[in-house]
């Protein structure tokens, strides 16, 4: 049976599973699942709150183990300091997630948003099962909500979308704390309303975060959520994805104990469907709403047990193992992901290896001109002197000039110190012998020095008079 006539009439394609036919929000009502799948993904779900929560209180030799410090233009990331002139080292790393996704997607589905997705894990393991928690099962949320409101239905809705406020605030300065440090988290906490501004703002995401879990939900994954919409242009017929064996499950029928089967493997319980975050039925084939949670094979593999017939009606295979029988495949596009991959990572950790600890810059002070020293025999320039120390100990360095006598002097210092993990500015002044002025503007080459050896060679210019 071919899936185009199996799905011919279907209008579940004709919007998302979130807007019923009149166009009014759908609610989802998932039952919690249970299986050898949702097991697992409780054991990732362990491992990601203990690092969310863990991280931010990890310091290595003093240093925040990751710290994205944008007041401070510092950023930590495995208690090593990276700055904005970094930026480059991040800009390739970013290049490298968005094409380690891709290839995810490209071979695995969806797998990113079913099982480490943090839209994912906040809802399906944290607000979905205090709402099963407190106002129970999906068919007594649904009779709650359709209910008279009484004390017993104020006292639930109240208190669940109480705690639901508590736990986005927890999480906001979490998420803050990787922002500005656990200390300063604390404090905060301690004494708010001093920090009117920071207040105002972690109460908006506070409500922001509240609004996305209790009202928004799965309509992130299904409408708002980019990657989502971007899933359909990378799956092909050899993706892994969750999917429905139709060959084997149709034609659908109910299960008749004591009696042959002569229909598809497919009991029509519906328990895929009840169990689904997103609403949607996996028997109508791949929709863009299937966020790859595995709720559904856990379901069926469940039903198919209690009736004896083989599980896997609904697993995780590609499209054309489906429809042939043939195992999933590493394709060309698969191939042609990984090695572009590995190059990326391979530049990656160069950029990482040979990154400078010590970055200096010199440039012209603005608004200056040259300076005529003894009646035109010397002339001299004044430069700022911009470095970037990287690393927690305090350095010196020092400015020669190359191939050119001259003297250089450090304005209010004999030395330049560079304190610990700090941008440092210095006024200096270069002074050259007239005979060395060619033009205008004169290249010169200038050596910095730390411990006598050679760290960086700078280009800039000399200006002089017209010749």
């Amino acid at each position: 049976m071919d899936i185009d006539d199996l799905l011919e009439g279907e209008t579940y394609r004709d919007r998302v599973s979130t807007v019923a036919e009149d166009g009014s929000r759908n609610w989802v009502y998932a039952k919690k699942p249970e299986g050898k799948f949702y097991f697992y993904r409780k054991l990732v779900v362990a491992v990601y709150w203990l690092l969310f929560l863990g991280i931010p209180f990890i310091k290595i030799n003093g240093k925040p183990f990751m710290q994205i410090n944008i007041p401070e233009g510092k950023f930590y990331l495995f208690s090593k300091i990276f700055w904005p002139q970094d930026f480059f080292i991040f800009a390739v790393a970013m290049i490298i997630f968005i094409l380690f996704i891709a290839l995810f997607t490209v071979v695995y589905g969806r797998i990113f948003c079913g099982w480490v997705c943090p839209q994912t894990i906040f809802l399906e393991f944290l607000y979905r099962p205090i709402e099963w928690l407190i106002e129970g099962t999906p068919a007594k949320q649904r009779r709650l909500n359709k209910g008279a409101w009484t004390s017993n239905k104020a006292f639930k809705k109240i208190s669940k979308h109480i705690i639901y406020f508590v736990l986005a605030f927890i999480i906001i300065n979490v998420f803050l704390s990787y922002f500005i440090g656990y200390e300063a988290v604390f404090q905060f906490l301690a004494h708010p309303f001093q920090q009117v501004g920071l207040l105002i703002g972690v109460l908006a995401f506070s409500f922001m975060f509240y609004g996305v879990f209790a009202h928004v939900r799965e309509i992130v994954c299904t409408t708002i959520c980019p990657y989502g919409r971007l899933q359909g242009t990378l799956f092909d017929e050899d993706t892994m994805q969750i999917a429905y064996d139709y060959n084997r499950g149709e034609p659908r029928a109910k299960f008749k104990k004591n009696k042959e089967r002569t229909e598809g493997d497919c009991i029509d319980c519906h328990q895929c469907v009840d169990v689904c975050p997103t609403g949607i039925d996996i028997r109508n084939g791949l929709q863009m709403e299937c966020v790859g949670c595995t709720a559904c094979i856990d379901a069926c593999d469940f039903m198919m047990k209690h009736v004896n017939l083989p599980t896997g009606l609904i697993r995780y295979a590609s499209e054309r193992e489906i429809k042939t029988g043939t195992k999933i495949k590493f394709t060309t596009k698969a191939k042609a992901y990984t090695g572009l991959l590995v190059i990326l990572v391979a530049v990656l950790a160069a950029l990482i290896i040979t990154r400078k600890d010590i970055n200096v810059q010199i440039v012209r002070a603005s608004g200056q001109s040259y300076t005529k020293l003894d009646n035109g025999e010397r002339y001299s320039n004044m430069y700022n002197l911009k470095a970037i120390n990287k690393i927690a100990e305090t350095v010196k360095v020092d400015v020669k000039l190359v191939g050119i006598d001259g003297k250089i002097d450090v304005v209010g210092n004999e030395h330049i110190a560079l304190k610990p993990e700090s941008i440092t500015n210095n006024p200096i002044i270069i002074t050259i012998d007239d005979k060395y002025i060619k033009s205008y503007k004169t290249k010169i080459e200038l050596d910095i020095y730390n411990n006598g050896k050679i760290i960086q060679r700078i280009n800039t210019n000399f200006i002089g008079p017209f010749k």
